[in-house]
């Protein structure tokens, strides 16, 4: 398992149903949702007890002109474990 002090950043498009994967969705489409927001991954992370760290403001690489904010999480799982997991805690809250 990955360790190390740099944090998993994750931003809202990872899981939003109306990109594709080329546009950086990193999740299946059954637990995309529509305009995830930066609170909702947030609170998701923090409910799988990863002590969320919000920054807004900040841009998705390939959309730099939309800054929808991006959540830093410190974590001994791999970054894929956890983005499934704050899809479907996200998915099963709305």
């Amino acid at each position: 398992m990955p360790k190390g002090d740099r944090p998993i950043v994750l931003y809202p498009a990872y899981f939003d149903v109306g990109r594709s994967r080329q546009e950086g969705r990193r999740v299946a489409k059954r637990w995309a949702v529509e305009s995830p927001t930066t609170q909702e991954v947030a609170s998701a992370a923090k409910a799988l007890g990863l002590e969320p760290q919000v920054e807004d403001g900040k841009a998705f690489p390939s959309t730099p002109w939309r800054k929808d904010g991006r959540v830093l999480v410190r974590a001994d799982y791999y970054k894929t474990s956890i983005v499934q997991k704050v899809a479907k805690h996200i998915k099963e809250s709305r």
